[in-house]
């Protein structure tokens, strides 16, 4: 699976053990989240297009260079907000995209129910952003609803991934790059990634039943 990009760093794997624990408090959980994404997003970034501009500095005049990608960032909603304050720290213009889908909890399938993009979203990089790849359903139906609108550019940023989706998605998308910082052993029988965290959404806004 050439698209599929594993992350590694110690950083990274330090903060995802405090992650995966089930003693740590949502407000922890929020903050690491935010952490590891601003981590691999400078490994996601690592492509992105640049332009010569000519900086005055407070000494003389230079070169320098400036991003020149337009970016476009899809949060799926819910659990991928808690990701998207740590983008805006590294890319403060970037647009935002919203797309819904609830899982089905007898199908295990994503059910799609709304989607918001800036009117220039065909000239930009959407980069989809969700803390979990399980089945990979989600993923290959937001992949699908953004190239149905004329989005011809896409990445995706995952903090854990399961290779049942990680597998599915690449036969389908294999020019999508998927970057992760963990791949996990499987699903159990709900389709939850294992061992994982639980369910990401509810520990990031603290709705555990």
């Amino acid at each position: 699976m050439q698209n599929i990009k594993l992350i590694s760093h110690p950083l990274i794997e330090h903060k995802l053990a405090i992650l995966r624990d089930i003693n740590t408090d949502p407000f922890q959980f929020r903050m690491l989240v935010d952490e590891i994404t601003y981590l691999m997003l400078f490994e996601a970034s690592r492509d992105f297009g640049l332009k010569d501009v000519e900086v005055q500095t407070p000494v003389a005049t230079t070169k320098a260079k400036k991003m020149a990608t337009k970016v476009m960032i899809c949060p799926i909603l819910r659990a991928a907000l808690g990701m998207l304050d740590s983008v805006f720290k590294l890319l403060p213009d970037a647009s935002v995209g919203f797309l819904g889908f609830q899982r089905n909890e007898q199908t295990l399938e994503a059910e799609f129910y709304y989607a918001k993009l800036p009117k220039d979203h065909k000239e930009r990089l959407a980069i989809i952003i969700d803390p979990m790849f399980a089945t990979g359903g989600t993923a290959i139906d937001a992949v699908k609803f953004l190239k149905s609108k004329g989005v011809e550019k896409i990445k995706f940023i995952s903090i854990l991934a399961a290779p049942e989706g990680l597998n599915r998605f690449s036969e389908i998308y294999p020019d999508v790059e998927v970057y992760t910082a963990a791949i996990d052993k499987g699903l159990n029988e709900k389709g939850y990634i294992i061992p994982g965290l639980g369910d990401a959404g509810d520990r990031v806004f603290n709705t555990i039943n």
